[in-house]
């Protein structure tokens, strides 16, 4: 069918993502193919030491977004979209946002960079013997408890971005499995929450007298692929006010940004994983059996279609290094020259390909924000060298690009070293692998893996979160979700692997050591300023 004819039969499938920096949407065809796309950059505030987006700032992103989509299809193919085969809604992790009775949201969002969070994490994790992340909406809502927030006795619903975006369209209270388990722990044989854990914190709350338990005020738990409901009249208008976009188009469940990375990567099997790098990073590694004893750097979530995944999440990535970026870009500005923001990117990033494998002694510290894996509530970004060091520009975009990625390696020294866990696939994405062969052969040696990227990759979480909607409304085969990707999607797809050095990952692992010795100059900063 032709991709016109496609679109006004509303035969495509929408995916719409909400990352830390821009809302993407991905318009695909009946072979999976991206056929429009629509964005929207955005950035988050840090309101009353809360790191947060306004609701103003929600639906104006969703709108601009799918606007701009609608712009792209008219360009291309001269038609307009009035149905779809299916949407799907996915947005970053975690988090907190609470609502009355009424569906008014009683404090302003909290995302998952937010790490004010230590007291309650500490007790979660004590109570549950279970790992309970600062970012996890149990976290923030104990927290708030512990603070005595008087907004806690009138909560009637709490939710992520995710389910409150899929909520407004449907009218439905619920939330995809991999995004739940980043709320509180979920059992994968049960596929909902652990009703151990959900009835001890009611018996650790219980003093406080709330008018709620915690059962009641959580989302209801789906699998990839169960029916969220449709796009309600209103939803419709909310998502598009031009109001040539109709109701009754199918919603798959809403799901986290850490699960659309694992569909958009092909990476839901056991002994298979991925590494998403951005705004932030994280690796998800699907694992063949629960870990001996829980580890405060990993965090226990599920697949999409709930298998156990150990985690690693860290807060930052690439801030810092796009900083130090933008500042090169001044520089050319500053001669006169001009400046393709592209170019000066892969030109930055392939010199460090000769830079020396341990950066000459360099030391970078990307903390924009707290580092819970290093053990940082607060951040304060560096740059350090002796003057014996090696400085130079290839050592220095280097050690920045080592940075973006030296907590995830941390983390991932765990599984490997401490757990043995085996990998036999691991797949990148995200603006850390956009210049080809620089992010993807450094990660190669810091986890001393072979490491892939896909074409696809880069059309990220949008696209993950559009397959899982097509996995909805035709997967007529009735096949799980690994089986449905690996045949249907990918069709024997392992992209372009890169595997380091044994000279590389030594490199990478005295950088490390020196990384880790210097944490300390780190933990002073954020003290002192």
């Amino acid at each position: 069918m032709e991709t016109k004819e496609l679109i006004i039969q509303g035969k495509a499938v929408l995916g719409i993502e909400f990352g830390s920096t821009r809302i993407k949407a991905i318009l695909i065809d009946a072979d999976h193919n991206p056929i429009a796309q629509g964005n929207h950059e955005w950035e988050n505030q840090l309101v009353n030491g809360m790191w947060t987006y306004s609701l103003d700032a929600i639906w104006h992103g969703l709108q601009d977004c799918y606007s701009q989509l609608c712009a792209d299809v008219r360009q291309r193919y001269g038609c307009e979209i009035e149905s779809l085969a299916a949407i799907g809604i996915s947005a970053m992790m975690h988090g907190y946002m609470p609502f009355d009775k009424q569906g008014s949201m009683l404090a302003a969002f909290r995302t998952w960079r937010n790490t004010n969070t230590g007291e309650a994490a500490r007790q979660l994790s004590e109570l549950f013997h279970f790992n309970i992340p600062l970012r996890w909406s149990i976290s923030h809502l104990y927290q708030c408890i512990l603070d005595r927030e008087e907004h806690v006795a009138s909560i009637d619903f709490l939710t992520t971005l995710a389910g409150y975006i899929h909520w407004q369209l449907t009218g439905e209270k619920v939330l995809g499995i991999g995004d739940a388990s980043g709320m509180i722990p979920v059992d994968s044989t049960t596929g909902t929450y652990n009703a151990t854990m959900v009835a001890d914190f009611d018996k650790l709350i219980a003093s406080r007298n709330l008018p709620w338990q915690l059962g009641d005020i959580l989302p209801r738990t789906l699998s990839a692929g169960e029916e969220a409901g449709v796009l309600t009249a209103e939803g419709a208008r909310l998502l598009d006010p031009s109001g040539k976009l109709r109701a009754g188009i199918p919603l798959c469940p809403p799901e986290g940004d850490a699960g659309t990375g694992m569909v958009a990567t092909n990476a839901v099997k056991q002994r298979t994983g991925n590494v998403s790098a951005g705004t932030s990073s994280f690796s998800m590694i699907v694992l063949e059996k629960e870990l001996s004893r829980p580890y405060e750097a990993i965090d226990m979530v599920t697949t999409p279609d709930g298998s156990p995944v150990a985690m690693v999440h860290c807060n930052n990535c690439t801030s810092d290094l796009n900083a130090w970026v933008g500042l090169f870009r001044q520089y050319q500005e500053l001669l006169g020259v001009p400046v393709d923001t592209n170019e000066l990117y892969g030109r930055l990033f392939n010199v460090a390909l000769q830079g020396d494998a341990d950066c000459g002694g360099l030391l970078s510290y990307n903390y924009i924000s707290g580092e819970p894996v290093a053990g940082l509530t607060d951040g304060r970004p560096l740059f350090v060298r002796s003057a014996g060091d090696r400085f130079n520009l290839a050592n220095f975009m280097r050690s920045h690009l080592y940075a973006a990625i030296g907590v995830l390696k941390m983390g991932n020294d765990i599984l490997t070293k401490e757990e043995h866990v085996q990998v036999e696939r691991i797949t990148g994405h995200g603006g850390y692998f956009k210049t080809a062969g620089v992010g993807q052969r450094f990660l190669a040696a810091a986890l001393d893996s072979p490491i892939s990227v896909m074409e696809t990759a880069g059309e990220g979480g949008a696209w993950g979160i559009a397959l899982l909607a097509d996995y909805l409304a035709n997967n007529e085969k009735h096949l799980t979700l690994p089986d449905y990707l690996e045949s249907e999607v990918f069709a024997g797809q392992t992209g372009t692997q890169i595997e380091a050095t044994p000279e590389e990952v030594a490199g990478f692992n005295a950088y490390l050591e020196n990384y880790k010795r210097g944490l300390a100059m780190e933990h002073t900063a954020v003290t002192c300023k």
